[in-house]
């Protein structure tokens, strides 16, 4: 893929930060596709991530109203509406929470000329939201809102498998080859007045649906049968050569991203890819520029990079960034890597908080999450019942060969306990070691911005005593990346 498909467009970018701030460097009418999938929130402060328990308040706790969410997201999606190119798509994923309230703002930046679909997404099996204190019918569904720029959109129709029952019944013939095919009529309907031709075949006189010569090359094929002697010949259409069923606005085959699921990371709201592959190959073609500006952990960003397509995102999450460029790395098998980025093969992320005094200002748990990242751990997704630890550490001879989504079922690991303190002190370290002890681990390792003496001293009695190993790390050496060789 070209590294510029528009001369003033950068690609393969992430950007950190709020999107209102980063559309507005991008010019008018430059992507090609855009698919977002906001929180349901009305403040800045959305960025709650890995299961944080403040993400499962309860709908009246997370936002002052609906008005206050729309107001949020409206100058988002005007500006999302400006970069959106004549012939691009733009795709709103939401829940049940405000979805006619978005649909009625949609229609306002995109014109209800531009809405051509409202894709129901089945998301989840049967289930009762009794226990969420709800007297209503359970909940299973997305909605997805589908609009275009103009009339010119791109446009290439996606099929789905037929169903099963179907094949049995129309395509219950198998041939010499094995191949399963139906037969189908042949004569030409409206028989003279629309032209057919009148000829014989296999001693059969009709009007038909092609010319002499065109019913003579299938029957060389094979493609023409008849029954029964004197029957009217038929065409053999095979099941193979078939596409499928024309792509309808209910999606009940794309099933959710659960801890079973290959490609589950433990971000609350993660999208199947399969479901951004259908999208991207509906609207887009290749070499395109694909937009989201609402990443969380970037399944459209890998979808978009597999299917050979452009892409930009855009996440105010610190930690949402470096877990979607970990993706891109491992999935996409993309470096991040400036030089490689300048010359077409890499992927670059700008403006992440890189700095100890941005790092002091970010809320405790998006810290937690970038120390245990950037020393290359798997941050809890639970943070409360943690025993006292913020993430694992796990070997590389431990490692899976699938997904990460195992790693919660191996014995291999280190800890790592992040404290957000100018100097972690003893009984910091103290608590660190009660929980190793706990955990049966012969090895941890310790975040902060500094350790007091006393740390320090217990740290080296806590191995002289009892043979385990606490290593300590600074936030300067993480930002430096002066830090490998006490990983080993």
């Amino acid at each position: 893929m070209s590294h510029k498909p528009s001369s003033v467009v950068d690609t393969r970018i992430v950007y950190c930060g709020d999107c209102i701030e980063k559309l507005s460097g991008l010019p008018d009418a430059c992507v090609d596709l855009i698919y977002i999938d906001p929180p349901f929130n009305s403040n800045r402060n959305y960025e709650v991530f890995w299961g944080e328990a403040k993400e499962k308040r309860a709908f009246e706790d997370r936002h002052a109203s609906t008005q206050a969410y729309i107001e949020f997201m409206r100058p988002r999606c005007e500006e999302l509406a400006r970069v959106l190119k004549p012939t691009g798509s733009f795709y709103y994923h939401c829940d049940w929470h405000a979805s006619h309230y978005v649909k009625v703002m949609l229609d306002q930046i995109f014109g209800e000329n531009g809405f051509q679909n409202e894709i129901i997404w089945k998301r989840s099996a049967a289930h009762s939201d009794s226990k969420q204190g709800r007297k209503a019918l359970g909940v299973i569904t997305d909605s997805i809102f589908f609009y275009t720029g103009g009339s010119k959109s791109v446009w290439n129709v996606q099929y789905t498998p037929y169903d099963p029952k179907y094949v049995d019944r129309d395509y219950r013939r198998v041939d010499e080859s094995g191949r399963r095919y139906r037969i189908d009529n042949l004569q030409g309907p409206g028989g003279a007045s629309k032209g057919n031709p009148y000829y014989e075949v296999m001693g059969v006189s009709r009007y038909w649906r092609f010319s002499k010569e065109k019913m003579t090359e299938l029957i060389k094929q094979g493609r023409v049968i008849q029954t029964r002697p004197g029957a009217v010949p038929q065409y053999k259409r095979y099941l193979d050569e078939m596409p499928g069923v024309p792509l309808q606005n209910l999606w009940d085959d794309i099933p959710i991203v659960n801890n079973r699921s290959s490609e589950a990371l433990g971000y609350p709201t993660q999208k199947p890819r399969a479901l951004l592959d259908r999208i991207i190959k509906a609207s887009s073609n290749e070499n395109d520029i694909v937009l989201d500006a609402f990443c969380g952990c970037g399944t459209a960003l890998i979808a978009a990079q597999n299917l050979n397509r452009q892409w930009i995102g855009m996440d105010v999450s610190p930690t949402a960034c470096r877990v979607m460029a970990k993706r891109l790395r491992d999935v996409a098998k993309l470096d991040e890597n400036e030089a490689l980025w300048r010359i077409g093969r890499g992927f670059i992320v700008r403006d992440l908080p890189w700095t100890a005094e941005k790092l002091r200002k970010l809320p405790a748990f998006e810290f937690e999450n970038w120390a245990v990242i950037a020393i290359g751990g798997t941050p809890n997704v639970a943070k409360v019942g943690d025993m006292g630890l913020d993430g694992k550490i796990f070997p590389v001879s431990a490692a899976p060969e699938k997904s990460e989504a195992t790693l919660g079922f191996m014995d291999t690991w280190y800890p790592v306990q992040v404290k957000q303190k100018d100097k972690a002190g003893r009984p910091d370290i103290d608590a660190f070691e009660a929980a190793m002890i706990r955990s049966e681990r012969p090895k941890g390792f310790f975040v902060s911005f500094d350790y007091t003496g006393d740390a320090l001293a217990e740290i080296t009695r806590f191995f002289k005593q009892m043979k385990r190993v606490i290593v300590p790390l600074t936030v300067d050496e993480i930002l430096a990346g002066d830090f490998a060789h006490k990983l080993v």
